[in-house]
Order: structure tokens, then sequence, then C-alpha cells
């Protein structure tokens, strides 16, 4: 691995964008045209705004979908008939290892993939081989995809004088509520869904550690995403009441001002995915279109901003990478 004396400082640019920015505002003035990009779950919420707003500035979108007709329907109706549309289910190693052959095959350089697909405090439920689903969907089936697109992937650079493909992997501030549990990753010994989704947005973040410390060598960047709290299918598996309690809206439906518009949430994806102000750097959490600072322990704003180290940490990163390859027997890195 790249020493710590590589790494990219976990601190501001002053990207001149904010919490108000929209994923238009992030791309406006860009040409994607050849450029070739993967969305998990763009079709739906903050994936349908990322990639409206690829393919509005000429991207190649590609959308796998684990209900491929729905997502098309969907994206015809949305004005993006252009998008093409493939199946994939994340919670289903087989269907990942299918829709990672047959993209490979197709001989197409993958400039930009995106691991937006995700479950939200869903009730236990035991996928594989028993793994948990919040973790295997959101952490081990994009791991699988991650590194099965991986020639894709390292062919963009080399195809395109050194211009780097790059991962988005979208974390969220529930990597507060939970590190990763490597002694009990399926909560055998008592099952809470939201440490449960707090394991798996840390692992994503440690995705983007470990996968950019691997892929930078040969021009391949990662980093994690936190878009921001936003009212979408995401929440299907809460309760109005669950949500009124949680302060996300008030009794008579109205939500918390806090919460960005659909548009705002996908703008620091966008922005991580083609931004020229992040070229040479990688493996760092961004939010509100910028990349995050550290959280301040113990501060107001520790629990709804910043990144806290656990989701960061190199070794941990490390760690996380080598139980997610032993589990899926699947490490494009392995010598």
């Amino acid at each position: 691995m790249t020493s710590d004396t590589t790494r990219t400082p976990q601190r501001p640019l002053g990207s001149g964008f904010g919490a108000t920015t929209t994923a238009a505002e992030v791309v406006s003035g860009l040409d994607l045209t050849g450029t070739n990009v993967i969305v998990t779950g763009g079709y739906s919420g903050l994936g349908l705004e990322v990639t409206r707003a690829l393919a509005g500035v000429g991207a190649s979108v590609c959308v796998p979908a684990r209900r491929p007709e729905h997502a098309r329907t969907v994206l015809d109706a949305e004005g993006l008939a252009a998008v093409e549309v493939d199946e994939l289910d994340l919670a289903d190693l087989a269907s990942v290892a299918a829709f990672a052959s047959r993209y490979v095959a197709s001989g197409r350089p993958l400039g930009i993939l995106i691991n937006n697909a995700a479950v939200m405090a869903a009730p236990l439920a035991l996928v594989g081989p028993g793994w948990e689903s919040q973790f295997a969907t959101n952490h081990l089936g994009h791991y699988v995809l991650t590194n099965l697109l991986w020639p894709a992937l390292r062919l963009w650079p080399a195809l395109r004088a050194g211009q780097s493909a790059r991962v988005v992997e979208l974390s969220s501030t529930g990597h507060k509520l939970s590190g990763i549990r490597f002694d009990d990753l399926a909560f055998a010994d008592g099952y809470d869904k939201w440490q449960a989704y707090g394991q798996a947005k840390t692992a994503n973040s440690l995705f983007a550690v470990a996968l950019d410390a691997r892929g930078r060598a040969e021009g391949v960047r990662a980093f994690a995403v936190h878009p921001g709290g936003i009212m979408t299918p995401l929440q299907r598996h809460l309760s109005r009441d669950e949500m009124i309690a949680s302060g996300w809206m008030t009794d008579d439906g109205v939500v918390n001002a806090r919460f960005k518009s659909p548009e705002q949430g996908a703008a620091t994806t966008v922005w991580a995915a083609t931004s020229a102000q992040l070229d040479g750097l990688g493996g760092v959490y961004c939010e509100d279109v910028d990349i995050a600072s550290p959280t301040v322990v113990g501060s107001d704003e520790a629990r709804l901003r910043g990144v806290d180290a656990h989701a960061i940490d190199p070794a941990l990163a490390e760690r996380l990478w080598a139980v997610s390859a032993g589990l899926t027997g699947v490490d494009a890195f392995a010598r």
C-alpha cells in the first residue's frame, strides 16, 4: 500500500460550492461525451438525479437494477431513454458477477463507477451464506462489483492519457452510529437496525480508503460521499411516527429545514465523480460538495457533520478489505 505521507488530507478544499448547490450546478459547463458511467440504483431518489445530471452533459450512463423493467419504465418517463439498463441484484453475488462479466466483455473502459444503491434501517434479514442484509447489499455487493469491474476501470486511464477513473461510494452520517463489528458482523448477539445501517455506511467509507490506496498507482481514485439528509425511497422501512420522533418532520408532515432536495443531495456525488478540483486526490470522505472536516468530537454538530475517525482509518480499511475478500472470495489485487 502507498504510505500515509501520500494520502489526501481530510480537510476542505474551499470548493466554492455548498449545502444548497445542485447537481446541475456542479456539472454546468462540463462535456462528458464519451465517458462511460455506471450508477447503481440510478433510477430512484438520489441515483436518479445523479443519472440525470451526468447524462445531461453527455455521459453514457448504465443503470444496473434489481428490477430492470421498472427501472426502464422510470427512466423513460423521466426523459432518459438513452440511459442503458441492465440487471443487478447486489444481495446476490451470482447476479453481481454476471453483470460485471457482461460489462467487462463489452470492452468499454469505465470512467466513473458510482456505488449508490442502498437499503436503510431494514428489518433483520440474512442473505447469501448468512450475511446481514444491509452489510451484504450496501457493502459486500459493491465490494464485489468494483473488484470484478476492475479491468474496465483500469482500462480508462490507460486509454485516456492518464485521466483518472473514479469510484464514488455513498456513505452517510449513519457511519457515526457504528464502526465495523468485526467479531459479530451479522448481529448474532442481537439486531439493531440502525447499528446495522451504521456498520454498512462505515464500511462504504473504509472501502473508499482501501480502494484508493490500491488504485491510485494505476490511475483509479476513490471517494466516499455523504449526500445529506433527503426524503427519498431510502426511507421505505421507516414509519411516519419514527420519522417524527427523529425530528425529520413535524406532526403535520413538514420536513425539517436541514433536509436537502434530491437535486441538492446528488451534488456531492456528482462533484466527487467529475470535479477537476479533485484531480490527483482520493481516499477522502466528502460532504456539502467539498472534502469534509474531521468530526469535532463533543460539539453540537458532531452527529450531523464531519467524518468520524473510525470511518477513514487506513488500518481499519485494510482489515475490512481482508474480511470482505475472505467472505466473498473476490480480490482483484490478490497476489
